[in-house]
Protein backbone atom coordinates (compact mmCIF):
# COMPACT_ATOMS: atom_id res chain seq x y z
CA UNK A 1 0.00 0.00 0.00
CA UNK A 2 2.59 2.38 0.99
CA UNK A 3 3.74 2.23 -2.49
CA UNK A 4 0.32 3.46 -4.14
CA UNK A 5 0.28 1.26 -7.23
CA UNK A 6 0.93 3.85 -10.43
CA UNK A 7 -0.28 6.87 -8.43
CA UNK A 8 3.18 7.14 -6.64
CA UNK A 9 5.31 6.97 -3.55
CA UNK A 10 3.34 10.12 -1.91
CA UNK A 11 -0.18 8.95 -2.33
CA UNK A 12 0.79 5.41 -0.68
CA UNK A 13 0.97 7.38 2.17
CA UNK A 14 -1.91 9.22 2.44
CA UNK A 15 -3.62 6.23 1.07
CA UNK A 16 -1.94 3.61 4.50
CA UNK A 17 -3.10 7.00 6.92
CA UNK A 18 -6.61 6.88 5.61
CA UNK A 19 -6.53 3.11 5.76
CA UNK A 20 -5.33 2.79 9.39
CA UNK A 21 -7.37 5.49 10.68
CA UNK A 22 -10.24 3.84 9.17
CA UNK A 23 -9.82 0.28 10.45
CA UNK A 24 -9.23 2.23 14.10
CA UNK A 25 -12.37 4.11 13.62
CA UNK A 26 -14.21 0.35 12.27
CA UNK A 27 -12.90 -1.32 15.43
CA UNK A 28 -13.97 0.80 17.85
CA UNK A 29 -17.76 1.32 15.82
CA UNK A 30 -20.16 1.36 18.69
CA UNK A 31 -17.87 1.75 21.67
CA UNK A 32 -19.33 5.05 22.95
CA UNK A 33 -22.86 3.58 23.57
CA UNK A 34 -21.48 0.60 25.03
CA UNK A 35 -19.70 2.45 27.74
CA UNK A 36 -22.52 4.87 27.84
CA UNK A 37 -24.74 1.57 29.08
CA UNK A 38 -22.51 -0.65 30.88
CA UNK A 39 -20.01 2.09 32.64
CA UNK A 40 -22.28 4.44 32.70
CA UNK A 41 -25.56 2.74 33.41
CA UNK A 42 -27.27 5.35 30.77
CA UNK A 43 -30.94 4.66 29.49
CA UNK A 44 -32.11 4.99 25.63
CA UNK A 45 -32.70 8.77 25.41
CA UNK A 46 -29.02 9.66 26.95
CA UNK A 47 -27.56 7.13 24.40
CA UNK A 48 -29.59 8.81 21.86
CA UNK A 49 -28.98 12.23 22.69
CA UNK A 50 -24.99 10.93 22.51
CA UNK A 51 -25.47 9.97 18.93
CA UNK A 52 -27.12 13.16 18.02
CA UNK A 53 -25.28 15.61 19.92
CA UNK A 54 -21.58 14.61 18.52
CA UNK A 55 -23.14 15.05 14.44
CA UNK A 56 -24.96 18.09 15.02
CA UNK A 57 -23.01 20.42 17.24
CA UNK A 58 -19.53 18.86 15.86
CA UNK A 59 -21.26 19.91 12.37
CA UNK A 60 -21.88 23.72 13.46
CA UNK A 61 -18.68 23.85 14.91
CA UNK A 62 -17.04 22.74 11.87
CA UNK A 63 -18.79 25.80 9.95
CA UNK A 64 -16.09 28.00 10.70
CA UNK A 65 -13.16 25.40 9.92
CA UNK A 66 -13.92 25.58 6.49
CA UNK A 67 -12.09 28.97 6.01
CA UNK A 68 -9.80 28.74 8.11
CA UNK A 69 -8.57 25.19 6.44
CA UNK A 70 -8.62 26.81 3.09
CA UNK A 71 -6.35 29.64 3.90
CA UNK A 72 -3.89 27.63 5.57
CA UNK A 73 -1.07 24.15 4.00
CA UNK A 74 -3.32 21.34 4.26
CA UNK A 75 -1.01 18.52 5.39
CA UNK A 76 0.12 20.61 8.92
CA UNK A 77 -3.88 20.65 9.68
CA UNK A 78 -4.55 16.92 8.34
CA UNK A 79 -1.79 15.97 11.38
CA UNK A 80 -3.53 18.87 13.46
CA UNK A 81 -6.19 17.01 13.66
CA UNK A 82 -5.15 13.53 14.13
CA UNK A 83 -3.29 15.06 17.00
CA UNK A 84 -6.92 16.36 17.88
CA UNK A 85 -8.42 13.26 17.61
CA UNK A 86 -6.00 11.14 19.58
CA UNK A 87 -5.96 12.99 22.24
CA UNK A 88 -10.11 13.63 22.78
CA UNK A 89 -10.46 9.87 22.36
CA UNK A 90 -7.56 8.96 24.87
CA UNK A 91 -9.14 11.11 27.48
CA UNK A 92 -11.55 8.27 27.41
CA UNK A 93 -9.66 5.32 28.93
CA UNK A 94 -7.63 8.04 30.79
CA UNK A 95 -10.43 9.18 33.05
CA UNK A 96 -12.28 5.67 32.68
CA UNK A 97 -8.73 4.30 34.74
CA UNK A 98 -8.78 6.90 37.59
CA UNK A 99 -12.81 6.60 37.73
CA UNK A 100 -13.45 10.12 37.01
CA UNK A 101 -15.16 9.02 32.99
CA UNK A 102 -18.78 10.73 32.86
CA UNK A 103 -21.18 11.19 30.39
CA UNK A 104 -20.67 15.01 29.53
CA UNK A 105 -17.11 13.81 28.87
CA UNK A 106 -18.73 11.19 26.23
CA UNK A 107 -20.64 14.15 24.92
CA UNK A 108 -17.41 16.38 24.95
CA UNK A 109 -15.20 13.61 23.23
CA UNK A 110 -17.86 13.10 20.36
CA UNK A 111 -18.13 16.78 19.24
CA UNK A 112 -14.79 17.40 18.86
CA UNK A 113 -14.28 14.60 16.89
CA UNK A 114 -17.26 15.19 14.56
CA UNK A 115 -15.60 18.37 13.94
CA UNK A 116 -12.35 17.22 13.86
CA UNK A 117 -13.21 14.12 10.89
CA UNK A 118 -15.34 17.36 9.18
CA UNK A 119 -11.61 19.79 9.02
CA UNK A 120 -9.94 16.87 7.90
CA UNK A 121 -11.75 15.00 5.36
CA UNK A 122 -11.89 19.21 3.62
CA UNK A 123 -8.23 19.34 4.16
CA UNK A 124 -7.32 15.83 2.66
CA UNK A 125 -9.60 16.31 -0.22
CA UNK A 126 -7.89 20.04 -1.05
CA UNK A 127 -4.70 17.94 -0.69
CA UNK A 128 -5.47 15.34 -2.87
CA UNK A 129 -6.45 17.83 -5.98
CA UNK A 130 -3.21 18.80 -5.68
CA UNK A 131 -1.49 15.34 -5.12
CA UNK A 132 -2.98 13.34 -8.09
CA UNK A 133 -3.29 14.50 -11.82
CA UNK A 134 -6.87 14.99 -12.66
CA UNK A 135 -6.63 11.87 -14.67
CA UNK A 136 -5.88 9.62 -11.91
CA UNK A 137 -8.56 11.26 -9.17
CA UNK A 138 -11.38 8.69 -9.95
CA UNK A 139 -8.50 5.71 -9.36
CA UNK A 140 -7.56 7.48 -6.20
CA UNK A 141 -11.45 7.88 -4.77
CA UNK A 142 -12.04 4.57 -5.46
CA UNK A 143 -9.03 3.27 -3.58
CA UNK A 144 -10.65 5.05 -0.30
CA UNK A 145 -13.73 4.21 -0.95
CA UNK A 146 -12.69 -0.01 -1.02
CA UNK A 147 -11.02 0.69 2.14
CA UNK A 148 -14.05 2.14 4.29
CA UNK A 149 -15.74 -0.92 2.90
CA UNK A 150 -13.48 -3.53 3.75
CA UNK A 151 -12.94 -2.03 7.33
CA UNK A 152 -16.51 -1.59 7.88
CA UNK A 153 -16.99 -5.05 6.49
CA UNK A 154 -13.80 -6.22 9.08
CA UNK A 155 -13.53 -3.67 11.79
CA UNK A 156 -16.92 -3.83 13.69
CA UNK A 157 -16.57 -7.67 14.11
CA UNK A 158 -12.99 -7.52 15.54
CA UNK A 159 -14.15 -4.48 17.58
CA UNK A 160 -17.31 -6.54 18.88
CA UNK A 161 -15.07 -9.56 20.25
CA UNK A 162 -12.21 -7.19 21.48
CA UNK A 163 -15.23 -4.88 23.47
CA UNK A 164 -16.35 -8.98 24.74
CA UNK A 165 -13.02 -9.66 25.75
CA UNK A 166 -11.54 -6.19 27.20
CA UNK A 167 -14.21 -3.70 27.07
CA UNK A 168 -15.32 -0.80 25.29
CA UNK A 169 -12.08 1.15 26.99
CA UNK A 170 -10.18 -0.92 24.93
CA UNK A 171 -11.16 -0.11 21.49
CA UNK A 172 -11.53 3.64 22.38
CA UNK A 173 -7.84 3.47 23.16
CA UNK A 174 -7.04 1.09 19.86
CA UNK A 175 -8.90 4.25 17.93
CA UNK A 176 -6.70 6.57 19.81
CA UNK A 177 -3.53 4.97 18.36
CA UNK A 178 -4.79 4.65 14.85
CA UNK A 179 -4.92 8.67 14.30
CA UNK A 180 -1.50 9.17 15.85
CA UNK A 181 -0.24 6.58 13.45
CA UNK A 182 -1.97 8.28 10.92
CA UNK A 183 -0.36 11.39 11.77
CA UNK A 184 2.58 10.17 11.28
CA UNK A 185 2.11 8.71 8.03
CA UNK A 186 0.79 11.95 6.61
CA UNK A 187 4.22 13.59 7.87
CA UNK A 188 6.29 10.74 5.88
CA UNK A 189 4.25 11.79 2.58
CA UNK A 190 7.46 14.23 2.42
CA UNK A 191 7.76 16.57 -0.84
CA UNK A 192 6.40 20.81 -0.99
CA UNK A 193 2.71 21.16 -0.93
CA UNK A 194 1.59 24.28 -2.96
CA UNK A 195 0.81 27.49 -1.12
CA UNK A 196 -2.81 27.89 -0.03
CA UNK A 197 -4.84 30.58 -1.72
CA UNK A 198 -5.03 33.81 -0.88
CA UNK A 199 -8.43 35.96 -0.28
CA UNK A 200 -9.55 37.80 -3.04
CA UNK A 201 -9.57 41.33 -1.00
CA UNK A 202 -6.78 40.52 1.34
CA UNK A 203 -6.28 42.96 4.31
CA UNK A 204 -3.67 45.40 4.90
CA UNK A 205 -0.15 43.34 5.47
CA UNK A 206 0.12 45.48 8.92
CA UNK A 207 -3.16 43.71 10.14
CA UNK A 208 -4.05 40.27 10.95
CA UNK A 209 -6.69 38.23 8.80
CA UNK A 210 -9.62 37.22 9.77
CA UNK A 211 -12.84 35.67 9.76
CA UNK A 212 -15.49 37.78 7.56
CA UNK A 213 -19.14 36.13 6.85
CA UNK A 214 -18.44 35.79 3.41
CA UNK A 215 -15.99 33.17 3.81
CA UNK A 216 -18.40 30.86 5.97
CA UNK A 217 -20.76 31.22 3.16
CA UNK A 218 -18.67 31.11 0.26
CA UNK A 219 -18.78 26.74 0.04
CA UNK A 220 -22.89 26.53 -0.28
CA UNK A 221 -22.15 29.57 -3.00
CA UNK A 222 -19.47 27.32 -4.38
CA UNK A 223 -22.38 24.47 -4.43
CA UNK A 224 -25.93 26.10 -5.23
CA UNK A 225 -24.03 28.28 -8.05
CA UNK A 226 -23.75 25.04 -10.29
CA UNK A 227 -27.16 23.41 -11.43
CA UNK A 228 -25.46 20.04 -11.23
CA UNK A 229 -23.81 20.43 -8.50
CA UNK A 230 -26.59 21.44 -6.68
CA UNK A 231 -28.63 18.74 -7.50
CA UNK A 232 -26.12 16.29 -6.58
CA UNK A 233 -25.67 18.61 -3.12
CA UNK A 234 -29.45 17.77 -2.74
CA UNK A 235 -30.04 14.28 -3.22
CA UNK A 236 -26.54 12.76 -1.22
CA UNK A 237 -28.42 14.93 1.18
CA UNK A 238 -31.65 13.22 0.99
CA UNK A 239 -30.06 10.15 0.31
CA UNK A 240 -27.57 9.39 3.02
CA UNK A 241 -30.51 11.08 5.59
CA UNK A 242 -32.69 8.32 4.84
CA UNK A 243 -30.62 5.88 5.43
CA UNK A 244 -29.12 6.68 8.20
CA UNK A 245 -32.50 7.45 9.97
CA UNK A 246 -33.28 3.62 9.15
CA UNK A 247 -30.46 2.20 10.64
CA UNK A 248 -31.16 2.23 14.55
CA UNK A 249 -35.10 1.47 13.92
CA UNK A 250 -33.73 -1.76 11.72
CA UNK A 251 -31.45 -2.42 15.17
CA UNK A 252 -34.46 -2.68 17.35
CA UNK A 253 -36.73 -4.31 14.79
CA UNK A 254 -34.27 -7.24 14.37
CA UNK A 255 -33.03 -7.59 17.52
CA UNK A 256 -36.52 -6.51 19.22
CA UNK A 257 -39.16 -7.91 18.15
CA UNK A 258 -38.03 -10.33 15.42
CA UNK A 259 -35.48 -12.05 17.83
CA UNK A 260 -32.12 -11.68 15.83
CA UNK A 261 -29.20 -13.07 17.94
CA UNK A 262 -26.08 -10.25 17.42
CA UNK A 263 -24.15 -12.51 15.72
CA UNK A 264 -27.18 -12.69 13.38
CA UNK A 265 -27.40 -9.05 13.08
CA UNK A 266 -23.01 -8.49 12.22
CA UNK A 267 -22.90 -11.23 9.98
CA UNK A 268 -26.09 -10.12 8.08
CA UNK A 269 -24.60 -6.30 7.87
CA UNK A 270 -20.31 -7.49 7.41
CA UNK A 271 -20.94 -9.71 4.66
CA UNK A 272 -22.51 -7.57 1.98
CA UNK A 273 -19.61 -5.61 2.25
CA UNK A 274 -17.84 -7.20 -0.56
CA UNK A 275 -20.20 -4.97 -2.69
CA UNK A 276 -18.53 -2.09 -1.30
CA UNK A 277 -15.25 -3.94 -3.01
CA UNK A 278 -16.85 -5.20 -6.28
CA UNK A 279 -18.34 -1.59 -6.44
CA UNK A 280 -15.77 0.47 -6.11
CA UNK A 281 -13.43 -1.37 -8.23
CA UNK A 282 -16.05 -1.39 -11.05
CA UNK A 283 -16.42 2.85 -10.91
CA UNK A 284 -13.54 3.70 -13.44
CA UNK A 285 -14.31 0.87 -15.18
CA UNK A 286 -17.93 2.23 -16.06
CA UNK A 287 -16.94 5.53 -16.52
CA UNK A 288 -14.39 4.82 -18.78
CA UNK A 289 -17.05 2.93 -20.94
CA UNK A 290 -20.25 4.18 -20.08
CA UNK A 291 -19.11 8.21 -19.55
CA UNK A 292 -19.32 10.07 -15.75
CA UNK A 293 -22.69 11.54 -16.47
CA UNK A 294 -24.36 8.39 -16.83
CA UNK A 295 -22.62 6.49 -14.54
CA UNK A 296 -23.91 9.04 -11.55
CA UNK A 297 -27.62 8.92 -12.62
CA UNK A 298 -27.84 4.92 -13.21
CA UNK A 299 -25.79 4.25 -9.60
CA UNK A 300 -27.77 6.84 -8.12
CA UNK A 301 -30.89 5.92 -9.40
CA UNK A 302 -30.31 2.17 -8.69
CA UNK A 303 -28.94 2.72 -4.73
CA UNK A 304 -32.39 4.19 -3.98
CA UNK A 305 -34.51 1.05 -5.43
CA UNK A 306 -33.06 -1.45 -2.45
CA UNK A 307 -34.03 0.03 1.32
CA UNK A 308 -37.68 -0.36 0.78
CA UNK A 309 -37.30 -4.39 0.90
CA UNK A 310 -36.00 -4.25 4.82
CA UNK A 311 -39.59 -3.40 5.27
CA UNK A 312 -40.26 -6.58 4.58
CA UNK A 313 -37.71 -8.54 6.79
CA UNK A 314 -39.18 -11.92 9.09
CA UNK A 315 -37.40 -14.01 11.21
CA UNK A 316 -34.99 -16.89 10.72
CA UNK A 317 -32.87 -17.68 7.50
CA UNK A 318 -35.35 -16.25 5.05
CA UNK A 319 -35.33 -12.66 7.05
CA UNK A 320 -31.22 -13.18 7.21
CA UNK A 321 -31.21 -13.82 3.57
CA UNK A 322 -33.28 -11.08 2.36
CA UNK A 323 -31.31 -8.17 4.73
CA UNK A 324 -27.74 -9.30 3.02
CA UNK A 325 -29.58 -9.15 -0.55
CA UNK A 326 -30.77 -5.70 0.05
CA UNK A 327 -27.31 -4.81 1.67
CA UNK A 328 -25.17 -6.15 -0.85
CA UNK A 329 -27.27 -4.65 -3.54
CA UNK A 330 -27.22 -0.91 -1.57
CA UNK A 331 -23.65 -1.20 -0.81
CA UNK A 332 -22.39 -2.03 -3.94
CA UNK A 333 -24.79 0.78 -5.67
CA UNK A 334 -23.02 3.08 -3.02
CA UNK A 335 -19.52 2.05 -4.37
CA UNK A 336 -20.08 3.04 -7.39
CA UNK A 337 -21.60 6.30 -6.64
CA UNK A 338 -19.98 7.58 -4.53
CA UNK A 339 -16.14 7.82 -5.91
CA UNK A 340 -17.63 8.99 -9.13
CA UNK A 341 -19.48 11.52 -6.92
CA UNK A 342 -16.00 12.63 -4.88
CA UNK A 343 -14.08 13.13 -8.14
CA UNK A 344 -16.73 14.95 -10.10
CA UNK A 345 -16.78 17.53 -7.09
CA UNK A 346 -13.13 17.65 -7.33
CA UNK A 347 -13.31 18.13 -10.98
CA UNK A 348 -15.70 20.83 -10.41
CA UNK A 349 -14.62 22.95 -7.51
CA UNK A 350 -12.04 25.86 -8.28
CA UNK A 351 -8.77 25.01 -6.50
CA UNK A 352 -8.98 28.33 -3.86
CA UNK A 353 -12.58 26.84 -2.58
CA UNK A 354 -12.16 23.45 -2.03
CA UNK A 355 -11.66 23.06 1.55
CA UNK A 356 -14.69 25.23 2.02
CA UNK A 357 -17.14 23.50 -0.49
CA UNK A 358 -16.28 20.22 1.07
CA UNK A 359 -16.46 21.44 4.47
CA UNK A 360 -19.92 23.10 3.63
CA UNK A 361 -20.72 19.77 2.45
CA UNK A 362 -19.76 17.64 5.44
CA UNK A 363 -21.60 20.13 7.97
CA UNK A 364 -25.06 20.51 5.53
CA UNK A 365 -24.68 16.39 5.34
CA UNK A 366 -24.22 15.85 9.31
CA UNK A 367 -27.10 18.14 10.49
CA UNK A 368 -29.40 16.79 7.36
CA UNK A 369 -28.71 13.20 9.05
CA UNK A 370 -29.27 14.46 12.81
CA UNK A 371 -32.60 15.99 11.83
CA UNK A 372 -34.02 13.25 9.65
CA UNK A 373 -33.03 10.52 12.71
CA UNK A 374 -34.66 12.29 14.95
CA UNK A 375 -37.60 13.05 13.34
CA UNK A 376 -37.61 8.99 12.35
CA UNK A 377 -36.95 7.86 15.50
CA UNK A 378 -40.11 10.26 16.57
CA UNK A 379 -42.12 8.67 13.71
CA UNK A 380 -41.39 5.16 14.87
CA UNK A 381 -42.30 6.23 18.33
CA UNK A 382 -46.04 7.50 17.20
CA UNK A 383 -46.45 3.94 15.03
CA UNK A 384 -43.63 0.87 14.86
CA UNK A 385 -40.18 0.79 13.23
CA UNK A 386 -41.26 -1.23 10.56
CA UNK A 387 -43.64 1.53 9.29
CA UNK A 388 -41.17 4.21 9.49
CA UNK A 389 -38.51 1.89 7.70
CA UNK A 390 -41.11 1.60 5.03
CA UNK A 391 -41.56 4.93 4.89
CA UNK A 392 -37.85 5.89 4.19
CA UNK A 393 -37.68 3.31 1.80
CA UNK A 394 -40.54 4.70 -0.33
CA UNK A 395 -39.59 8.13 0.08
CA UNK A 396 -36.15 7.17 -1.41
CA UNK A 397 -37.51 5.96 -4.41
CA UNK A 398 -37.88 9.72 -5.42
CA UNK A 399 -34.91 11.04 -4.71
CA UNK A 400 -34.15 9.97 -8.53
CA UNK A 401 -35.63 12.96 -9.03
CA UNK A 402 -33.18 15.21 -7.54
CA UNK A 403 -30.47 13.98 -9.47
CA UNK A 404 -29.17 15.61 -12.66
CA UNK A 405 -30.36 15.29 -15.66
CA UNK A 406 -27.13 16.34 -17.73
CA UNK A 407 -23.75 17.08 -16.33
CA UNK A 408 -22.87 20.71 -16.86
CA UNK A 409 -21.04 22.30 -19.01
CA UNK A 410 -19.22 24.48 -17.78
CA UNK A 411 -17.34 24.89 -14.41
CA UNK A 412 -15.58 27.40 -12.53
CA UNK A 413 -12.06 27.64 -13.39
CA UNK A 414 -9.69 25.74 -11.66
CA UNK A 415 -7.08 27.81 -10.12
CA UNK A 416 -4.11 25.08 -9.72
Amino acid sequence: MAGGGKLGRRFGWLWASYAVSSYGTALGFGAFPLMAVLVLDSGPAQVAALAATGRAVGALLAVPLGPWVEFRRKRPVMVAMDLVRFAALMSVPAAFAFGRLSFAQLLVVSVVVAAANIAFNAAGGAYLKTLVPPKDLLIANGRFESTTWTATMVGPPLGGAAIAILGPVTTVAADAVSYLLSAAGIRAIGGSEPSPPCRASPPRAAAPQRLRAGDLLEGWRAILGQPTLRRLFFNSLTVNSLIMAAEPLLAVLLLGSLGWTPWQYGLAFALPCVGGLVGSRLARRLVARFGQRRVLIVSGVSRACWPVGLAFVQPGVPGIALVMAVQFGLVTCCAVFNPVLATYRLEHIAADRVARTLTSWSVSSSAAIAAVTASWGLLAALTTPRTAIAVAGLLLLATPLLLPRATSRSCPPDNT
